[in-house]
């Protein structure tokens, strides 16, 4: 019995050692599995995502970015629709039978239907971040068209976010920023994100007063920017000085700027005058409105001589020397001179050249002699083309609109008239098109060259190349023509300010009478509301009488056959 005893403990020893092997070896194997797992998710942590490329969904880019920055999912700003105002429902149908249906009995227990003019939302859900965008179709997400962010910080990582998904928004054309606490850094970074952005023209950047005000950031060289809005930003003398700078200098100008709001901002009489500087080379803007600032007299005054005439300088007549030179001899620069048939037929000389000067007796004495080869060919053509009929008459009319043209004469304004929009959206082609003849096989048959192929294209209005006047040893050019809406209002602008206004004004019409220009309209409307003018003063009412005249939409007002007024507005 004691071996059998000894046997059955021999055994059980034996089998509990053979079951504690196998649990020893499980949990090896499970310890191997489980420091393998960790190492890969280690691994995994270690290795760099892989770069998020935008698809040109603004909603899932941006929520994607932001994921990706490490904010939480309830951090993250939504993209909404921007609330519109629900539109006027049309008028009854008069030859309805019954414009007003019997009203169905309400049921009491039912509960009302709500109201649709707006919508409900949880508490502080308003004050909560989010992006309002609006959208050509609401139904397709790749039409966002602007971007409006108010009332929270954009700092340094949302600005990485916008690096990435702006310029990859096919139609954005607007961006708005109000009180989103931007920096020097911050909007010196988006500065540089907007020329990327395709199509984005609109940009409004208000209620953000920056210490170091580096907003001349905003119109550089390679700004596409169209209109610009500053307002409430605090900008000082210090900050205006940087746009005006910004806005053109002797030998640099903003070409797509058109619209400035300089509005509700802190800059004075200095800061005012160095605008003024900015805009004298300046023919591209054509809005600006400086109310609610502290514009005094001496300011309006330097407003009176920038849209009047003025004196150039000794740096602008040395530029001006300049040009006069590269236009007069386009070769220089390739160290080849020019043959005489071009000095003779050369027509570039611009009407900027009648000064006294020893120049422009030179250039008097080129415009004779070629006005002699001009009738010489004239006359050739006349007896070599004697029997060709219509042919030869449409080549000498298109000769002598292209001559009346270089002389500021009538017959090109229709092609002025037809690039003024041009113009106006200082899309205008730098390169000097003029002298340049483009044949095509119309051409060499006698026909009209078609339009497209016409070499008289809309230039960049130089005003240093415009014509001079002499007075006291100076050189003055006429003023800025090319803005046409000036908005002063809510300033300090007294009666001596007024009245060199009103000057300008008048120089203006007279200039325009004398001597027309087709792109070059002058000032339209002039806003001078709740300034310390009286409204009984003559200049005050001579000013608004003579802006009534020029208001594009004004209709005066016509006399019937028995003499009594009629008002010509339908």
């Amino acid at each position: 019995m004691s071996e059998a005893g000894d046997a059955k403990g021999v055994f059980a020893s034996a089998a509990k050692k053979v079951k504690m092997g196998k649990r020893v070896e499980k949990a090896l194997k499970e310890k191997a599995a489980a420091s393998s797992s960790q190492e890969a998710t280690e691994e995994d942590a270690n290795k760099a995502p892989e770069p998020y490329t935008c698809i040109g969904h603004f909603d899932a880019d941006f929520t994607e970015l932001c994921r990706r920055a490490g904010l939480p999912p309830t951090e993250i700003p939504p993209v909404v629709l921007r609330a519109k105002r629900p539109g006027t429902p049309p008028p009854p149908d008069p030859k309805a039978k019954d414009p007003t249906p019997p009203e169905e009995p309400v049921d009491v227990a039912e509960e009302e239907p709500k109201p649709k003019t707006y919508v409900t939302k949880e508490k502080y859900s308003y004050f909560k971040p989010n992006i309002q965008v609006e959208m050509e179709h609401e139904e397709k997400p790749a039409t966002v068209t602007e971007i409006y962010i108010r009332g929270w910080k954009i700092d340094d990582m949302m600005v990485d976010i916008f690096r990435n998904c702006f310029p990859t928004i096919e139609k954005l054309n607007t961006i708005n920023l109000w009180n989103v606490g931007l920096t020097d850094k911050t909007l010196r970074d988006l500065a540089a994100i907007f020329p990327q952005c395709p199509n984005l023209k609109n940009v409004s950047i208000e209620g953000n007063p920056i210490a170091e005000e580096p907003w001349a950031c905003l119109i550089g060289d390679d700004s596409l920017i169209v209109n610009l809005s500053l307002r409430h930003n605090e900008i000082t003398d210090r900050g205006a000085s940087g746009i005006g700078a910004a806005l053109s200098t002797v030998t640099t100008c903003n070409k797509n700027l058109i619209s400035l709001n300089l509005s509700h901002n802190k800059f004075s009489d200095v800061g005012a005058e160095a605008v003024v500087k900015g805009l004298r080379m300046n023919r591209v803007l054509l809005c600006l409105s400086l109310a609610s600032n502290k514009i005094t007299d001496k300011g309006a005054v330097k407003f009176g001589e920038l849209l009047s005439r003025f004196p150039l300088t000794h740096e602008e007549v040395v530029e001006r020397r300049k040009l006069l030179s590269d236009k007069g001899s386009p070769d220089r620069g390739t160290g080849k001179s020019p043959p005489p048939s071009r000095r003779a037929e050369s027509k570039d000389r611009p009407g900027s050249v009648r000064s006294g000067s020893h120049l422009d007796k030179g250039d008097k004495k080129r415009d004779k002699s070629s006005k002699k080869k001009d009738n010489k060919h004239e006359k050739k053509n006349e007896k070599e083309d004697a029997g060709k009929g219509n042919k030869t008459v449409v080549m000498m009319d298109s000769k002598k609109d292209k001559d009346e043209g270089a002389k500021g004469g009538t017959k090109k304004d229709d092609k002025w008239k037809k690039g003024a929009k041009a113009v106006m959206a200082a899309e205008t082609v730098n390169k000097t098109t003029k002298g340049k003849k483009t044949t095509s096989s119309k051409d060499k048959k006698g026909g009209a060259a078609p339009e497209s192929e016409s070499p008289d294209m809309v230039e960049a209005i130089n005003p240093l190349l415009d014509s001079v006047e002499s007075i006291d040893g100076q050189l003055w050019i006429p003023g800025n023509r090319s803005i046409i809406n000036l908005n002063l209002s809510r300033n300090e602008i007294g009666e001596a300010g007024l009245k060199s206004l009103l000057l300008a004004l008048q120089y203006q019409i007279t200039l325009a009478n004398l001597a027309p220009h087709p792109a070059l309209k002058g000032l339209m409307r002039l806003s001078l509301g709740r300034n310390p003018i009286r409204a009984d003063s003559e200049a005050y009412q001579k000013l608004q009488d003579l802006l009534l005249t020029r208001d594009p939409f004004y209709k005066p007002q016509a006399k019937s056959p028995d003499g009594e007024v009629q008002s010509l507005v339908g």
